[in-house]
């Protein structure tokens, strides 16, 4: 049971009739009266016991997008329905709107649309449809909580999918679609064509072009259905934020764009998520459900913070993919990180592997190294200067190792990383 303002407007006016009156008897009379009221309210109103809710709708949404679930109350009384329905969920599912006004005759339904535009990655359960139903007095209301459950998976952010078509017509230009192809270490033979100025000589194709008495050169195109594993740092590195994400929420976008971007070139992508232990695997999945089963996956990991295990990442690399392919790490440049724990077990995955690192640089720190407003931001710029060079002598280590690097804010990381594979695809290097 619950009272409402009507009820408190009522009583301070018995109040003022209780002091005109000066009497015992008026102060019984009205209290008599709006105790009356407030129980035939109760009498009369729907019971919420009656009420039958459920919820449909949406049940994956990426963060930071909106997705709709739809709140059904049927009501199986007697009696008709005015009320009030709140549908209850966690504060970072930024639901609307929090109530909605409900009449319901006997046997009639009503929808209630909430929508949903989640601040973090996970299972969202829903929690309980609060209904509150009013008497035709408006005194008072009969109060229930009732059960509909119902989970939505918060996905990845998927951003940087406004890059793809820009990446997939370069990819067409590296598939045969157009006449630029080169010969590379991984490209295989496409076709014949008439030689044209410029060509290269090697290209030439000399059998064919004694048999057909016209010079004809070889074309190739990248190779397709190589083989390209994923390695996500979900260590202690991944938790800090650049800008206002997590440093694994940037990392999860670039991830996603390479893996749509490697699908579309019909190559194969496996995932290993890992700090000191496997978090999570995917391998072996259709091409068509690669980017579901990703995006499944990578909704549930939280950054652990632990040091990261480059003996746990290597170790499932190499059980992974016993033949060459493309070994895309995604950590941080640390420089203590990759002094003592990646250096050491590089030339195990380079001697087999094609191995980019791929890194989440934080804007703000080129802003700090630009300052010179005052004593505080020269002393800032200082240790800004200091920690770009660290990061810079990280990223020529792993050069020398014959790895390539891509370091970038988060806005354009994903770009960067697509543009890289494309550039070792036309190159042949995968």
């Amino acid at each position: 049971m619950t009272l409402t303002g009507r009820a408190a407007l009522a009583a301070v006016a018995g109040a003022v009739v209780v002091l005109a009156f000066g009497s015992m008897t008026a102060l019984l009379v009205v209290n008599a009266v709006i105790l009356a009221g407030i129980v035939a309210d109760l009498v009369l109103a729907a019971s919420p016991g009656r009420l039958r809710v459920s919820r449909s709708g949406d049940r994956r949404v990426h963060l930071a997008e909106s997705g709709s679930v739809t709140l059904t109350i049927v009501n199986e009384g007697r009696r008709a329905l005015r009320g009030v329905v709140r549908d209850g969920w966690l504060p970072s599912a930024g639901s609307g709107p929090a109530r909605a006004r409900v009449v319901l005759a006997p046997g009639a339904a009503a929808r209630v649309v909430t929508s949903l535009t989640p601040r973090r990655r996970g299972d969202l359960a829903g929690g309980p449809v609060t209904v509150r139903c009013y008497g035709p007095l408006g005194l008072a209301a009969r109060q229930r909580d009732l059960a509909a459950p119902w989970t939505v998976r918060v996905l990845p952010r998927f951003l940087s999918r406004r890059h793809l078509p820009e990446k997939l017509a370069r990819l067409r230009d590296l598939d045969g679609r157009h006449p630029s192809l080169l010969r590379g270490q991984g490209s295989e033979f496409d076709s014949l064509r008439a030689y044209v100025l410029g060509d290269d000589v090697r290209s030439i194709d000399w059998r064919s072009t004694a048999r057909r008495g016209d010079v004809l050169v070889r074309t190739w195109r990248p190779e397709r259905g190589r083989r390209i594993v994923i390695v996500l740092d979900t260590g202690r590195t991944s938790a800090g934020r650049v800008g206002d994400i997590p440093r694994l929420d940037a990392a999860m976008d670039a991830v996603l764009l390479l893996a749509a971007l490697a699908v579309r070139a019909g190559d194969r992508v496996d995932l290993i998520a890992a700090d000191r232990r496997i978090r999570t695997r995917v391998s072996g999945v259709d091409r068509g459900a690669l980017l579901v089963a990703l995006t499944t996956e990578l909704a549930m990991i939280e950054p652990d913070l632990v040091e990261s295990s480059v003996e746990v990442m290597a170790a499932a690399v190499l059980a992974t993919a016993r033949q060459r392919c493309l070994v895309v790490l995604m950590t941080d440049l640390d420089p203590a990180a990759i002094e003592q724990g990646l250096l050491p077990r590089l030339p195990l995955l380079t001697a087999r592997h094609q191995v980019v690192v791929a890194a989440v640089a934080d804007p703000r720190v080129a802003e700090m190294a630009g300052g010179r407003d005052s004593a505080q931001a020269v002393y800032q710029a200082a240790a800004a200067e200091r920690a770009q060079g660290r990061r810079a002598q990280a990223g020529a280590l792993l050069r020398g190792y014959g790895v390539e690097v891509v370091d970038a804010p988060p806005d354009r990381l994903p770009a960067a990383l697509a543009d890289r594979y494309l550039d070792l695809k036309a190159a042949g290097r995968l």
